[in-house]
């Protein structure tokens, strides 16, 4: 006999497992304290509450060790493999479009297009070797989508893409860096133990994965929300002035029945898309919100996909959705369709027809089909059962044979049909039809528990004694991912040459559309030192787009790389041995050359303002990664405040008539603004905000004085000079009409043009794609023949 507790004899056979047994001679306060504080942690139901919610007991992370264990806790892969089959097939069709296969010529074929790689000093290689990185890129997207040699696919996908991606700062977004990080987390799971080839070829019993292959991707995109969230958090976003004028959209319709644009934009854009992506991360965790907070999100993203040129994130965003439901819900999908195959073949005409005489008449006419016919129709069925998970229940009975397999389900239904039959036999008052629905009530439970068995066997508990010293390794790295996931949006104060008027490089920030930019005007001037000459580049000059012209680091690079084209161009020159007009440009050029960039932009709805400082020569400028830009004019915070004033005198211009236009500019002190005005615009005036000026036109002698509450009118087509002599910074607005379209269209002589509405827009959607492709096709034939065979190839050129 044992002693159970105090004075309490009880015997060994009626103690349960959680109750541990003490002899008499285990006495003293250590043992009494730790029999109590076991008893008070299976007591407490705030334990089990939070793992119903959680998924995991608090106790799992009482050390690191148990943490470890929880996270190689075996778990169904069902819900893996979905999710790495559509982001595969993502990937095969953002390789095509946003990546550029399909423009492959265009992007990578020019030798003097201008690229920003991250490590300066990379160039990247010829068409023919760039289309070849391509290919093996798509090939590999299409091994993890279909899931065959997925290790070396997400090699062949991983390595290209990431060399790519460093080769050109151009290129960077959020997603472009969501969609390589998340390449590497598939890579180390076992994403291809379901819904794949490998899956089927592989002859192993245990198709499990460990927790950790879900926790680190649900972690990723539930960062995704919550770290754009905390970046609409600034009061740039929450004021409305980040994303102005979106409401013009159609699919903002629904809600210009019950709300103004200016309503849309303030509380549907900028407050609901902040309150959603800082809580939708939450909501997607547990199951009472799961549901609600999918179909909001799928409406986001489908809204987005049609708002933003954003490629396939919206529909990635969509395809990753499902792991954060339950990991079995595709077998719960297969069980269903198994299910009403079964269900079906259980029931013909005739024999729904007798049910209904039995049924009518009261009386079994029709002796029951046996067990063993039944048990024939389903063993012609595909058994699902897997073997691949080794579980022992809580009572300590096995849920496997002797060989670790796991039992085949027909076996399962002969047991149960041989119990349902001994219980129809002691059940002799049962009627025929309440027999037969019996038994096809059990076929569908025995059937749709087969997912539910499988998701039970999972849900065991790593033993924490087997932990090894490579699981805590590989559970230290995802909590150092975690890590730099967290820090690098806010580790813009170490890499200080990467920021501008706002932090950091638009790329792993996830600040996506928090910061709007507005670039009026780029001037390039070229100063020839030994001629004393200056020459004015096109700013689209061997370039595609012009994001370089806000980062201090790419217009450096672009500086660079324009010094290097203009002496090949004059090497050209000089080497044709002819002199044409065209060429003694060139070649008149010296060595010694010196490049000034002025940028003007407006950020949210600010002033226009310099983004760099224009008397800085940039093939001189010092640049480092980690020190501030040293030539990158502040913005005017100061002036934030006036944006309220400038939409209420913006309202007011456009009121003058349809015609009628205004601009808001900034300048320091010290500073000169050189201005021209076409001839096809009138009654242009200058007011001075802010400040006080210095106005000047080429064909005037001597400057006028302007301060502060003060206009002029300003000539058209002519060059003027505004310089600024206060000590604060001076703020112009320019108001002027477009006199040309207004003559126009009083003679009738011109109409305005109405963009015809695409009734389906899916055509021509489905007809870009299909051209993309075959010119995909088309390029990697062209850089076979030519590798194999050295087949000239044909490259297209743009054309301004």
């Amino acid at each position: 006999m044992k002693r159970r507790g105090k004075g309490t004899d009880t015997p060994r056979e009626n103690c349960t497992v959680d109750e541990p047994l003490r002899t008499e001679s285990a006495k003293g306060p250590a043992n009494d304290e730790g029999w109590t504080a076991s008893r008070i942690s299976k007591m407490l139901p705030g334990d089990e509450k939070f793992e119903k919610v959680c998924g995991f007991r608090l106790s799992d992370l009482q050390s690191y060790k148990k943490f470890v264990a929880l996270m190689y806790r075996p778990t169904d892969p069902a819900s893996l493999g979905v999710a790495r089959a559509l982001f595969g097939l993502c990937m095969v069709i953002d390789i095509v479009e946003e990546r550029g296969f399909s423009d492959i010529d265009l992007k990578w074929g020019d030798p003097m297009i201008c690229h920003f790689p991250l490590i300066h000093g990379m160039k990247p290689p010829r068409l023919p070797w760039t289309i070849a990185l391509y290919t093996l890129m798509w090939i590999g997207a299409g091994g993890v989508m279909i899931g065959f040699c997925f290790k070396l696919a997400c090699g062949c996908f991983l390595l290209p893409y990431w060399y790519f991606f460093t080769l050109d700062k151009m290129n960077w977004n959020n997603h472009s860096y969501l969609y390589g990080v998340v390449s590497i987390l598939f890579w180390g799971t076992g994403a291809s133990n379901y819904f794949s080839i490998d899956a089927k070829l592989s002859k192993s019993k245990d198709n499990s994965v460990p927790l950790w292959n879900y926790f680190i991707l649900k972690f990723q995109f539930f960062a995704l929300y919550f770290l754009a969230g905390l970046k609409k958090s600034s009061q740039e976003w929450l004021d409305g002035y980040a994303m102005m004028n979106l409401s013009r959209h159609w699919v903002f319709d629904p809600f210009k029945l019950l709300l103004t644009t200016e309503q849309i934009d303030f509380l549907i854009v900028h407050w609901f898309g902040f309150i959603f992506d800082l809580t939708v991360g939450f909501w997607m965790l547990f199951d009472k919100t799961r549901l609600p907070a999918m179909v909001f999100c799928t409406s986001f993203h489908l809204m987005n996909s049609r708002l933003f040129h954003i490629g396939m994130f919206p529909y990635v965003c969509l395809a990753t959705m499902p792991l954060f439901c339950h990991v079995d819900w595709p077998r719960r999908i297969e069980a269903w369709f198994y299910s009403s195959r079964l269900e079906s073949s259980l029931s013909d005409d005739e024999v729904q027809e007798n049910l209904k005489n039995e049924y009518a008449n009261g009386i079994d006419e029709k002796p029951q089909e046996s067990c063993s016919e039944k048990l024939v129709e389903m063993k012609n069925f595909e058994d699902p059962c897997e073997q691949n998970v080794r579980k022992t229940d809580d009572d300590g009975e096995s849920n496997f044979d002797e060989t670790g397999a796991c039992p085949r389900q027909h076996d399962t239904w002969e047991q149960n049909c041989t119990t349902e039959g001994n219980k129809d036999q002691d059940r002799s008052d049962q009627t025929s039809i309440e027999r037969k629905l019996d038994l096809r009530q059990s076929v569908r439970e025995m059937v749709s528990s087969d997912s539910k068995y499988m998701v039970k066997s999972r849900k065991k508990s790593y033993n924490e004694s087997s932990v090894t010293k490579k699981q805590k390794t590989v559970v230290a790295l995802l909590l150092f991912h975690v890590f730099m996931q967290l820090f690098l949006p806010y580790s813009h104060f170490i890499t200080k040459g990467y920021n501008n008027w706002v932090p950091g490089l638009y790329g792993y920030s996830w600040d996506m559309m928090v910061h709007s930019w507005d670039t009026i005007l780029v001037v390039i001037k070229i100063h020839d030192n030994v001629q004393n000459e200056d020459h004015y580049l096109d700013p689209q000059a061997w370039v595609q787009g012009d994001r370089w012209s806000k980062h201090g680091d790419m217009v450096r690079q672009y500086a660079h790389c324009l010094k290097d084209n203009l002496m090949l161009q004059r090497q050209k020159a000089r080497a044709s041995g002819r002199q044409p007009s065209e060429t003694e440009h060139w070649a008149r050029l010296s060595t010694n050359l010196s490049i000034y960039i002025d940028v003007w932009c407006s950020l949210n709805g600010r002033f226009l303002q310099r983004v760099f400082d224009p008397r800085v020569d940039l093939l001189t400028a010092d640049w480092h990664p980690f020190q501030p830009v040293s030539y990158l004019m502040p913005l005017m915070t100061q002036f934030s405040s006036y944006r309220n004033r400038l939409d209420e005198i913006q309202r007011d211009v456009y009121a003058w008539s349809n015609y009628t236009d205004v601009l808001f500019v900034a300048d320091y002190p010290g500073m000169q603004l050189e201005n021209y005005i076409d001839e096809d615009l009138s009654n242009v005036t200058l007011t001075v905000l802010e400040g006080q000026v210095i106005y000047r036109e080429d064909s005037w002698q001597q400057g006028v004085t302007v301060a502060k509450g003060n206009s002029l009118e300003v000539s058209p087509g002519e060059f003027h000079n505004v310089q600024t002599i206060s000590y604060n910074p001076a703020c112009l607005m320019y108001t002027f009409t477009n006199g040309t379209k207004q003559k126009l269209e009083a003679r009738g002589e011109i109409i305005p043009p109405l963009k015809p509405k695409d009734a389906f827009p899916i055509f021509k959607e489905i007809k870009y794609r299909f051209n993309a492709w075959k010119r995909t096709l088309g390029h990697i034939a062209d850089a076979f023949f030519y590798l194999a065979y050295d087949v000239p190839m044909l490259r297209r050129i743009r054309i301004n």
